[in-house]
């Protein structure tokens, strides 16, 4: 178990039962884990995936548990390039792929008779939180999206970096170099997390040891991952669609995030008909561990209400 979840109230394995289930995605295979709750029969469905250059063996489990144990299934997947999915290079992050990747598991738990598609939500975290609004802009089958301390908006992220122009462009650099390199074979890596002054994709304080912390101790996970991403986070905008999005949505922002800042998350909860904008005293992270029973309360609130019996 992953350091930072030791303290988590985790519910009796009687409450819920848990099967692989893989699909394909653009030719690759991904590779997820159903959790079924002990009741109903053919409950709504949550669709989740990690964030950034992380696996779903992490910290998703314990939230999935969590909704199987109160009546929701939960489908818990990797994205191509991760975890025990396939894809190379690994560690890529590409939104476009991640965006398909969720296309690609609606689709399978339209097809998984244990579950009712019909009543399906969304989840995501960071940058998968963008991916799942930019999914719920144009997939109306979807009943329901939960996004936390989501990736909102490249450009915005272009301005802040331009505040400290060196790390830009060794940032700019790196990025290019992957990109080129990766044309014949060889590409470059850079840190996921690194110290504040480090060089790393997140570099705020505190970040380095909370994801580490995240980390499963007997997994073969890396702390790194293609600079390709410096250059997909600047021209990845979920804000230009959430607009479109028709069902209701959730949002949950915090007010000590220095990642996806909270005012960011407001904003696109502001362009969605049917969104509940929710803001806490928490940062990037801590929604997984100090923060945990607070947003995984509000997310079953809100499961309740928009798929519920």
């Amino acid at each position: 178990m992953a350091r930072s979840q030791q303290s988590i109230r985790r519910p009796a394995r009687e409450a819920y039962s848990t099967r692989s289930v893989s699909f394909e995605s653009e030719g690759e295979t991904c590779v997820g884990t159903l959790y079924l709750p002990d009741r109903p029969d053919t409950p709504p469905v949550v669709v989740m995936a990690p964030g950034l250059g992380m696996w779903r063996s992490f910290v998703l489990p314990a939230v999935a548990e969590r909704f199987a144990e109160a009546g929701f299934a939960a489908f818990v997947f990797d994205f191509r390039h991760h975890g025990d999915s396939g894809g190379e290079p690994r560690g890529l992050a590409d939104p476009d792929k991640q965006i398909a990747d969720y296309e690609a598991a609606i689709e399978t738990m339209a097809d998984t008779d244990a579950v009712d598609s019909d009543r399906l939500v969304l989840w995501g975290y960071s940058f998968s939180g963008g991916h799942v609004l930019s999914v719920a802009a144009e997939n109306y089958r979807v009943a329901g999206v939960i996004a936390t301390a989501p990736f909102i908006d490249g450009r915005r992220e272009l301005r802040r970096s331009l505040r400290q122009p060196k790390q830009f462009l060794r940032s700019t650099v790196a990025g290019l170099r992957d990109a080129l390199s990766s044309k014949i074979g060889r590409g470059h890596e850079v840190r996921l997390v690194d110290d504040p002054g480090g060089f790393g994709v997140i570099t705020v304080p505190g970040a380095k040891r909370a994801v580490l912390d995240a980390v499963d101790r007997d997994s073969a996970w890396k702390n790194r991952l293609p600079a390709r991403i410096f250059l997909a986070i600047t021209s990845y905008r979920p804000i230009t669609s959430v607009e479109n999005i028709r069902c209701p949505a959730l949002l949950i922002g915090g007010r000590n995030d220095e990642v996806t800042p909270a005012g960011w998350v407001e904003d696109a909860a502001d362009e969605i008909s049917q969104s509940t904008y929710l803001e806490l005293p928490a940062n990037h992270m801590s929604v997984f561990d100090a923060d945990f029973e607070t947003v995984v309360g509000h997310q079953l609130t809100f499961l309740r209400a928009a798929v519920g019996e």
